[in-house]
């Protein structure tokens, strides 16, 4: 089943982004402490692994997950996508620039807590779709 599979897998990308994220934390420390050029690796790594997020997003929808996740997925999505305008920000507002580190950690830590409810969640039955939600009249329940 699709749904089934979905929901496993978006727990195990959720995982994988997580230590993707650590890897990155790590490409930035050589950057700040041995080679000034490891700072390639990190965007481009970072720019490497960013699509996981619109997998997770496609997972989390396809496996009906409930709302929340999927609330989170999506956060984690655009927490994602600012770290490139943060960076982008450096020349023009050095502060809100330095903002980076500290949402790459955010991101990082709602991976992890975003992948373990995901985990949680994996083998439970989703909620059938009600049928107000398909746009039809609801039943009654005395039909």
């Amino acid at each position: 089943m699709i749904t089934a599979g979905a929901r496993r897998a978006h727990a195990i990308v959720l995982a994988a982004f997580a230590a993707c994220g650590v890897i990155q934390v790590f490409l930035a420390g050589l950057g700040v402490f041995a080679d000034p050029g490891a700072f390639i690796s990190h965007r481009e790594f970072g720019y490497l692994f960013g699509w996981l997020t619109l997998v997770a997003l496609v997972l989390a929808l396809a496996g009906r997950l409930p709302r929340r996740l999927i609330g989170a997925t999506v956060l984690l999505l655009v927490l994602f996508a600012m770290q490139s305008v943060l960076v982008a920000l450096r020349a023009d507002m050095p502060a809100v620039a330095a903002l980076h580190p500290v949402n790459g950690f955010a991101i990082i830590g709602l991976a992890v807590v975003t992948a373990r409810a995901s985990w949680r969640v994996r083998d439970a039955v989703p909620a059938p779709v009600a049928a107000a939600d398909l746009g039809a009249p609801a039943s009654s329940g005395l039909d």
